[in-house]
């Protein structure tokens, strides 16, 4: 596959988002996207409004023909009939994680890998080369806020990858910097058990460049088994690790802290965002932006400056008698993080949060006492 000499090229689930950041991608090379998603959503309006042709019938009379790639969704079942039919006619037919490895192998790239967390990273790690003017092509996994956008490109051969865990994709890229968040068991149903998405992790880390460098979560199991040419640790205050966070405080839902490694510190840092996990998820963005030669002041002013991801900690509400937060939290561990930080930033006052995939499909209001709100979630 040689993404330089596709003038077409058809998606087989365009509305997913992972899908539509790579559809993004090739609509704003010059080349002709278009493609299928069952229902029209907000997302694929805004595919279309941007001159992508999109239909919501699976229907071989409405697909592409003349296209020279497809690109296909894991989400989509094998027997679905428009993917048939381009198999059946000899198609070059392949899954967005293979355009991915491509856009790896062609540009300097920084992957972001995890159970949790690799959402807000990769958009906090994007916005610090946006907003400094460095510059990178984004493929993110979510929203952001400050540009409304799920992909934006750049001159810069710089990527900024999400890297799907999920029937797992991620193994096929090839980063110059990788991040690893978390390896918790999570997708047990692609894996099978805990050991094995340890292990795919691992082999994660194996990809990474000649000479690239990975940023790895202090603290994690099996973390001695990581292998990278360069391997730093960062953690939220530990100063074990070679990059954490100190001084911390807070103000007004968001935090003021400053960054340190060995050689070199970041001070009075702010951050407009709830929750100390993403004080943790601020401090491996800074130190991926250092990596690159990103200047301190830039990056100071590009973090205070970041609005966060759709979904994660969103503030929908910020008042001074109600905050509403809407978060896509459902992994325990996720769950734990959201309910601890929001009892922390707001003690004694009651904060709304909207969960999307919990055990029920609701929306709970969490009053004080918030840790009895799903106690399951949290064992």
């Amino acid at each position: 596959m040689e993404l330089k000499s596709i003038s077409r090229v058809y998606f087989v689930g365009i509305g997913g988002i992972g899908m539509s950041a790579i559809a993004r991608f090739f609509n704003e090379k010059g080349v002709t996207v278009s493609g299928y998603d069952r229902t029209p959503t907000v997302l694929t309006r805004q595919l279309e409004t941007e001159g992508i042709s999109i239909h919501y019938t699976d229907d071989v009379n409405l697909l592409d023909k003349a296209t020279d790639l497809v690109v296909y969704t894991p989400a989509i079942p094998a027997a679905h009939t428009e993917l048939a039919w381009f198999r059946d006619n000899h198609y070059e037919v392949v899954k967005r994680s293979d355009v991915l490895q491509e856009i790896t192998r062609d540009l300097f790239a920084i992957t972001v890998a995890g159970t949790h967390g690799k959402t807000t990273v990769s958009t906090m790690i994007a916005h610090l080369l946006r907003h400094s003017g460095y510059g990178c092509n984004a493929f993110l996994g979510g929203v952001s806020v400050n540009y409304d956008r799920n992909f934006w490109s750049s001159g810069k051969a710089v990527a900024v990858i999400e890297a799907d865990e999920y029937d797992r994709s991620f193994l096929k890229l090839s980063p110059d910097i990788a991040v690893l968040t978390a390896m918790d068991a999570d997708h047990l149903d692609i894996y099978g058990t805990a050991e094995a998405v340890e292990e795919a992790f691992i082999q994660y880390t194996k990809n990474i460049k000649p000479n690239g460098t990975l940023l790895a979560r202090f603290g994690l199991h099996r973390n001695s088994d990581l292998e990278a040419p360069n391997k730093l640790q960062y953690s939220l205050q530990n100063d074990a690790a070679n990059v954490y966070a100190q001084n911390i405080r807070m103000y007004n839902g968001g935090y003021t802290f400053d960054v340190v490694q060995q050689d070199w510190m970041i001070t009075d840092i702010t951050m407009h965002l709830g929750g100390m996990h993403n004080v943790e998820n601020a401090v491996v963005a800074i130190a991926v932006a250092h990596l690159l030669g990103i200047d301190p002041d830039k990056i100071r002013e590009a973090m205070a400056a970041f609005k966060g991801i759709k979904r994660r900690f969103e503030y929908l509400v910020k008042k001074e008698d109600l905050v509403y937060v809407d978060d896509y939290a459902h992994h325990p561990e996720e769950l734990k993080a959201l309910i601890t930080s929001a009892k922390t930033l707001f003690p004694g006052k009651n904060a709304s949060s909207c969960f999307s995939r919990t055990c029920l499909p609701v929306r709970a209001i969490l009053q004080t006492g918030l840790q009895q709100v799903y106690p399951w979630r949290m064992r």
